[in-house]
This record gives structure tokens, sequence and C-alpha cells, in this order.
């Protein structure tokens, strides 16, 4: 396929080089998990967006601190604060985007796969409300593990009879931002002009960069595939041993969501634009959720754009991450179909 550039695929890439006018028909975003270490560096990226005029923040305690300090710094974005369950619909009413990185950080030695059942609860409850106070949202789902969290929220929303696929998106923005680093380090390249799809999912051998497909073309012998690949994969253990158990990768996960907000609300303003996201998709055989390059707009997902030609190493590791991705996205089902 041919790959957007870097400008197209990251409408958003400069939350803070951007210019954007406030305007009426700005959106309003909920955030929901606003007190944690993703939340609160998210909810400042997002309050500083000149494209977001309501910031709604929801979290089962501290709201109203975050939310006070929040509001005291001079952009357009007003905030609001909602604490606790009984507080979740005034939260969501009337939001455009919704953001979900509630849930517990991984710790030394978990998989995403340990943070299930905590964390499968917690976006099962979060996606009833939003399934009833604003089922037309954007809903961009942070919480891990994505493999299994997407689909979660997708059972609720047909239970719910309001289960639109172009609407619910797992963020893997952080792949794609951590290839994109991680290559432009290796390869002394500009990084505001170098771009990679990663597809597959958001864990592990899921996780798959497109190495072949780096823009600009960059040659990497086959280990420098397989060393980048891997660390690519890891990087998120890569920052829980760093934090030696004092948490997971916050700031670099709030920097890769607010660039994905920022691109969904672009879509929703009329700038198509494409970017990566795990969605209902049938790019792949057996499997219903997928991540590839999606081109986003008013409508959410509003083409598929696939992964186009792959190199063999690539080919195994897609073949290597169909099992994985089948159980994760088994679990999330089973757990709202029992």
């Amino acid at each position: 396929m041919a790959f957007a550039s870097k400008t197209v695929l990251n409408a958003a890439s400069g939350i803070c080089r951007l210019s954007v006018r406030n305007t009426s028909s700005a959106p309003k975003v909920a955030l929901l998990g606003a007190s944690g270490g993703i939340g609160q560096p998210l909810g400042l990226l997002l309050k500083t967006n000149p494209k977001v005029a309501s910031l709604a923040l929801y979290d089962v305690a501290n709201t109203a601190g975050v939310g006070a300090d929040l509001s005291h710094i001079d952009t357009a974005a007003q905030v609001t604060s909602h604490t606790g369950p009984e507080n979740l619909h005034a939260a969501l009413e009337g939001a455009d985007i919704v953001v979900i990185p509630a849930g517990v950080p991984r710790k030394p030695g978990m998989t995403r796969d340990d943070l299930f059942n905590v964390n499968a609860g917690i976006v099962r409850d979060l996606a009833e409300a939003a399934a009833k106070a604003c089922p037309k949202a954007f809903v961009a789902i942070i919480t891990n593990p994505v493999n299994s969290t997407v689909p979660i929220a997708a059972e609720v929303y047909k239970n719910n009879g309001v289960y639109d696929p172009k609407r619910i998106f797992g963020v893997t923005t952080l792949d794609v931002v951590r290839s994109q680093a991680f290559i432009s380090e290796l390869k002394k390249l500009d990084v505001s002009k170098t771009v990679i799809p990663v597809i597959g999912g958001h864990s592990g051998v899921t996780i798959i960069p497109l190495l072949s497909q780096v823009q600009p073309s960059a040659q990497f012998s086959d280990s420098e595939i397989e060393k980048l690949t891997a660390r690519i994969q890891d990087a998120g253990t890569e920052v829980v041993k760093a934090k030696a158990g004092a948490g997971s990768a916050t700031l670099s996960m709030a920097f890769a969501g607010a660039r994905f907000v920022d691109a969904l609300i672009s879509g929703l303003q009329g700038k198509k634009n494409v970017q990566c996201s795990f969605v209902e998709s049938d790019v792949v055989k057996g499997v219903d959720y997928f991540s590839t390059p999606l081109e986003l707009g008013p409508n959410g997902v509003e083409k598929i754009l696939g992964y186009g030609k792959l190199s063999s190493y690539e080919q195994s590791l897609v073949e290597a991450a169909v099992p994985e991705l089948q159980k994760n996205i088994a679990k999330g089902v089973k757990f709202i179909k029992g």
C-alpha cells in the first residue's frame, strides 16, 4: 500500500506545535480514569489542546484536585470534575470522544494478561455507562490488555443495541511512537519525519512493526530487524523494569493517547487522517480485531487500509500473532457472554 506521509499519519503529531483556534464546534472529551498515572498527564495534554472545548474528568477518587489544578491553565478547554459512579453519567453526557485509561498499571513480573481480572470489570462498567449516556461518541480504549478490553467494550455496546464498529478503538499509538523513536535514533533520521506502521495487537508478539515500510526508506540488517522488533514488542516491560515497581509507561502513553485523540478530533472536524488502531477488522483470517492503518473521519473509521506487502519475516510475525490474538479476543468476549 502507499503509506501516508508523516503529516497525514500524525495529523496531530505536534499537539504543542499546532495553532488551531477553538470554536463552538470543538468537541467534549470525557477522560475516564483522570486521576491515574496516565490520566493526569493525558488530562494536561488534552487541556492544552486548542481543539478541545470541554474536558470532563472522571475517576473514583481525587478528581476534584486534578480538575482544580488543570482548570488554572490558561487555555480554552472548560474543565469539569466528576467523582464516583453516581456522577459518571454527568461526565459522559454529551461527550463526542470518550477516552479510557482507567485501570491498574503493570508491575514488575506482570504481563498485560495478568491485569485482566481487575481491568476487564472496569472497562465493562465504563463502557456500559458510555453506551447509555453517549452511544455515538468515539471510544478510545487505553486500558490494558487492549487485545481483550476492546472486545469487552464491543460486546457491551452490542448488548445495549448501539454497537458501531467504526467508533470503538484500541489505542496502539504508543507502539508507533516507540517504533519511530527507536528507528530514528538507530538510523540517525529526523524523528519528526520518520513514519512506520505497526500492526497486529498491543502486547508482546502481537505487536508487529513493519520495518520494511519505514519512511523515509531505511535499510536494516537481519540482526537489526530482530533486535528492533524484540525491543518494540517488549518496550512496555523495559519501562516497568526501569521504574522498579513505581509504575509502568505513563508519560509516553499519555503522549500517544493525546496524539490519537487529536487525530479523532481532526476526523470529527472533517480533516481525514491515517492512524494505526486496534479495531474490528477482517484483514486477517480467523481474527475479529486487528490493528492496521485506518483512515479516520467524521464517522470514525472511514476505511481500513490493510497492511500492504510484507517481508517474509513480517509475515512470520503475523502468523505467530494470530493464535495469541485469538486467545486474547476470546477471553474478552467470554467475560461478557459468560
